[in-house]
């Protein structure tokens, strides 16, 4: 059962603010460590005290206090580690709003963060000072340095800490802008007030059942809403510790993560279904003999659909590490309202539904008991305390029916005042009133789904919003990038869509052909995954080339981006070529060659013996045939993705003993060209 709530009104000990909340902590318990970070992943800790983390904060502070920067905005770009924890409390003690993002580290992440600036107005980037001349050199105009002020918090001047002045802030006020994963071009800002970072945080840690023992676990990225509304806020006010890892550590060995928890006996993680699924195949079943997970209660899941099958198969492959399928805690949750919507009661099986596919697809709940025609759906739990979830029909805007899908429409003191500067936006998604009964004003989330005895069920997507391993793609980017990637390719006639495939969601792209074109097929699909991969970091599952004139379209010329996908799994569309990336794993010899070998070679023996190494290790991550795999193509004309080239990076590395970036992947290196650099 979920737990009874009184009125919540013992918010962080009648704090008002996350300032008064870390105060509170720095004084009651100013040695306990507060936040570890390990820096390899593994062993290499650093620890952060709630009185460090406090001291640190009011130095950033008195230092933007002194350059006029109360009431501003403040671009945060940091690398995984705890110089960000002490930036984004230090932004809140000087009454600054905190814009966290993530850091450029190629000149194709510089497009999002340009916008996030100009969209913040922000008057200052606080950042490290071994990043500071990257950051500012992929910015590129102007340096932005007559835009942005610029300062670098891990060489502030000694006991500034001791001339910062308490804000003048309350529950009300600004805390941080979290923008969402929107479309390249146009990011939103959610402004979040420290009411609303209080309130999810009170009904989290009595949702979750956390106490003070609690020790969360968390590799999830600090600039996005789960990871730091769940990962750093959640354990400050709950006043236990948090073990972080980059994400680059657990992509590359999703071990880490659950040997961290193991480690640390941690009680609370999670992450998007993908992450449980990189556990279930690629965690050895001598890594597994090596791990204790009795301690996790809450295995969060969220972010993206939520798999039975990967629930199930999570359970029994780790049930020999006493991994308990009741310690699963599917989610529900989105920036606009903080994070935390919905969760499952404690220590229960998570609840599962079969509905009729034929139903679902008329917005008619109908259970099922066939296992053909049937979809099932994992509940995503209960409403929080003090909200109102209400099924509401998209177009209309009036309440469904009972065993009826709809847009899920939240109201709650969780939820963020608007989207910064975007009037219209914020009046059409956060101000929406239920016509038949004029109740509201609600949250309209886009997503779609129905309640069943007062427990959540997501089905999908309002919009094309593509989800793939927690990441949200906007189909209108994916589709720009994919028709500029060959001059053979018809402008305005192309569709991308994600389908599920092994119980994972991938992407397909639908592309005319210009009129008169006759372009060798493998040449343009080679050209489309390649521009894909580099531009957004995305493997493409299926390219289908087709006839021009042949995609579904509205009668005012607008893709129809749903019915396609039908015709793609009818097997109905005008294909002209077609390339879909095989799901089997290939038979490639395992070749594990050793740095000792390669230095013992001549240079005319050692470049050809290691060309082969990179092709079957290639062939091998992206289960392609070896013989595919040419020494001078980039490997991002497979259409590598940044999860695979993770693998293929820690694969060398391993090997080699050697150190490579996984952005060297997306630079155009081929074989060749990265055994040149190698050697």
């Amino acid at each position: 059962m979920i737990p009874s709530f009184n009125k919540l009104k013992d918010i962080a000990h009648n704090c008002s603010t996350l300032v008064d909340l870390l105060q509170c902590r720095s004084g009651d318990r100013p040695n306990k460590e507060a936040f570890i970070f390990l820096q390899d992943g593994e062993n290499e800790e650093i620890t952060l005290t709630y009185q460090e983390l406090g001291r640190r904060s009011r130095a950033i502070a008195a230092q933007l206090q002194s350059m006029g920067m109360v009431g501003e905005r403040a671009l945060l770009l940091y690398p995984p580690g705890l110089d960000f924890l002490a930036a984004f409390f230090g932004c809140l003690y000087a009454g600054v709003v905190a814009v966290p993002a993530y850091p450029p580290h190629n000149q194709r992440n510089t497009p999002r963060i340009q916008a996030i600036i100009a969209d913040a107005q922000a008057a200052i980037a606080l950042t490290t000072s071994t990043l500071l001349p990257k950051v500012q050199s992929l910015l590129g105009e102007k340096n932005y340095t007559e835009i942005l002020q610029w300062l670098t918090t891990d060489s502030l001047e000694q006991g500034i800490e001791s001339s910062w002045q308490a804000p003048y802030i309350d529950r009300d006020s600004l805390a941080f802008l979290q923008y969402t994963s929107g479309s390249t071009g146009t990011p939103k800002g959610v402004m979040l007030s420290h009411s609303n970072l209080l309130h999810n945080a009170v009904v989290t840690y009595k949702f979750m059942e956390h106490s003070p023992n609690s020790k969360f676990v968390s590799w999830l990225p600090v600039y996005h809403d789960m990871g730091l509304i769940g990962g750093i806020l959640q354990p400050l006010y709950g006043g236990f510790p948090c073990i972080l890892l980059s994400p680059s550590s657990f992509l590359q060995r999703p071990y880490r993560w659950l040997r961290a928890i193991s480690h640390y006996q941690g009680t609370t993680s999670g992450g998007p279904n993908f992450a449980y699924e990189l556990c279930i195949n690629k965690i050895t079943p001598e890594q597994r003999a090596t791990l204790d997970l009795s301690s996790w209660s809450v295995a969060f899941n969220g972010a993206e659909p939520i798999r039975q099958d990967t629930l199930k198969q999570f359970a029994t492959t780790f049930a020999e590490c006493g991994f308990r399928p009741e310690a699963f805690y599917p989610c529900y949750g989105m920036a606009e309202a903080t994070l935390m919507v919905s969760g499952v009661a404690k220590k229960t099986l998570p609840r599962c539904k079969t509905v009729d596919k034929t139903a679902l697809s008329q917005n008619q709940v109908c259970e099922s008991t066939a296992n053909q025609d049937s979809q099932i759906f994992v509940s995503c739990g209960y409403s929080i305390p003090e909200q109102q979830i209400v099924i509401a029909h998209p177009e209309n805007c009036t309440r469904c029916q009972p065993n009826e899908v709809g847009e899920i429409w939240v109201a709650s003191p969780s939820v963020g005042k608007g989207y910064w500067h975007r009037t219209l936006e914020t009046e059409e998604i956060f101000c929406a009133y239920l016509k038949d009964t004029g109740e509201g004003p609600f949250l309209r989330t886009g997503d779609l789904g129905f309640l069943d005895n007062g427990e959540l069920f997501i089905t999908g997507r309002a919009k094309d919003l593509i989800i793939i391993r927690g990441r949200n793609l906007y189909p209108q980017d994916i589709e720009l990038t994919a028709e500029r990637s060959h001059p053979s390719l018809r402008l305005g006639s192309c569709a991308a869509f994600a389908v599920e495939v092994d119980n994972e969601e991938r992407l397909v792209v639908v592309q005319e052909l210009e009129f008169r074109a006759k372009p060798n097929g493998d040449e343009v699909i080679t050209a489309l995954r390649q521009a894909i991969a580099e531009e957004h970091e995305i493997q493409v599952y299926a390219v289908i080339l087709i006839k021009p004139g042949t995609i579904p379209k509205t009668s005012s010329g607008k893709i129809q981006r749903r019915a396609t996908k039908a015709a793609f799994l009818a097997n109905n569309l005008d294909a002209v070529a077609s390339n879909i990336t095989g799901s089997a794993e290939v038979a490639v010899k395992e070749n594990r060659l050793q740095r000792q070998v390669l230095l013992s070679l001549a240079p005319n023996e050692s470049q050809p013996l290691l060309e082969t190494y990179i092709q079957e290790q290639v062939a091998r991550v992206l289960s392609i045939p070896l013989h595919e795999v040419h020494t001078e193509q980039a490997f991002s004309s497979f259409g590598l993705d940044s999860l695979k080239a993770f693998e293929l990076q820690n694969r060398i590395e391993n090997n080699l003993e050697i150190t490579i970036t996984v952005a060297d992947f997306f630079a155009g290196l081929s074989a060749r060209s990265l055994s040149t650099k190698i050697l």
